[in-house]
């Protein structure tokens, strides 16, 4: 009987295999965001469904364009595109100039993405790079007129252009000018990502259920902020006004821990570094919202985060399988005897 051959494929380990791959998981994030989409679509109505078509489409054609500049395969099927694209639209305020969108886009794509090496390269969260671009170049741009003036009479008027964001009515003291709960449940004002508290909960329960994102990067990021906003100042008065709540629930905070600060590629990869990001990022967040501006604190304070995801990596890595620390061998004092037993 003649032996059979076997063919064995060789590959480099680890042989770990799952079901999940990149455009499942991509698709689950777009499943996730979906809650607070319908949420922004059904309080800016057609401003927001006007705003996310564009900054997805840009996101898809940016990176069909820098791929074929680079002569690489277009990878449009593993969905991180549009993910990028919409999470960019959830960052912006519903009365955006459709061009600082496309502008987003290609920043946030085309430069933090592409240039960077492509999916699984990129050193910053491409969404978030794209909005910090966009808002510090925007005085270069200030006072052109290609807003949304053309399209008002298509899509109606925009009260929420003339309302002050929650941040901003925080930052002045007239928070109860906002109901908490309504700012829970549906609330205008701040970016299309700021309309539900309740549906970012929902979408980050979901990624959490999916096992794509784990506890301790958004749980210390909300934590950390909760006890500073308590303690920043009065605790009683603070607890009492419900403050702390009110700097969970506005300006992007629930977005960023649960959708931005755990990309898979910028974000700490130990559990132990993970605790340690979510804490420097919340830290971050209250110094720029107390500091500075109220708005794109959350945006900065990841990014800042994201430069450091190495160091924090090295610092808390795993020791290898079967790793020992290594011991100085004992040296004897000189002159002391050494008895040998048989």
């Amino acid at each position: 009987m003649a032996e059979q051959e076997v063919l064995l494929t060789v590959s480099p380990s680890p042989h770990l295999r799952s079901p999940e791959n990149i455009p499942s998981a991509m698709r689950d994030v777009l499943i996730a965001l979906l809650p607070v989409t319908l949420c922004s679509i059904y309080m800016y109505r057609w401003y927001a469904v006007f705003l996310i078509a564009v900054s997805m489409a840009a996101a898809a054609l940016f990176e069909l364009l820098f791929r074929k500049i680079m002569k690489k395969q277009a990878t449009l099927h593993d969905c991180s595109a549009l993910v990028t694209g919409l999470l960019l639209a959830l960052c912006l305020r519903p009365g955006t100039p459709w061009w600082s969108v496309i502008l987003g886009a290609f920043f946030a794509v085309g430069i933090a993405k592409e240039l960077m090496g492509g999916l699984g390269w990129n050193r910053f969260n491409p969404a978030l790079f794209g909005l910090v671009a966009v808002t510090l170049l925007a005085p270069l741009y200030v006072g052109t007129t290609a807003t949304f003036a053309p399209l008002r009479q298509f899509f109606g008027p925009l009260d929420a252009l003339t309302q002050a964001t929650p941040l901003a009515l925080i930052k002045q003291g007239l928070y109860e000018q906002i109901s908490l709960s309504r700012l829970f449940l549906l609330s205008p004002g701040g970016a299309l990502g700021e309309t539900s508290a309740l549906a970012l909960f929902i979408g980050g329960a979901y990624l959490l259920y999916k096992k794509h994102i784990r506890w301790q990067t958004p749980v210390s990021i909300i934590g950390t902020v909760l006890i500073l906003a308590i303690f920043w100042g009065n605790p009683l008065e603070n607890i009492a006004s419900g403050i702390p709540l009110y700097h969970i629930f506005a300006g992007g905070l629930l977005l960023g821990a649960f959708f931005m600060a755990t990309d898979w590629v910028t974000s700490p990869i130990t559990e132990k570094g993970e605790l340690i990001f979510g804490i420097a990022i919340g830290i971050l967040v209250m110094l720029f919202r107390k500091a500075l501006g109220p708005t794109e604190g959350v945006a900065f304070s990841i990014l800042i985060m994201n430069a450091f995801v190495p160091l924090i990596d090295r610092l808390t890595k795993r020791p290898k399988f079967g790793e020992v620390p290594a011991k100085k061998a004992a040296v004897a004092p000189a002159g002391t005897a050494v008895s040998k037993s048989n």
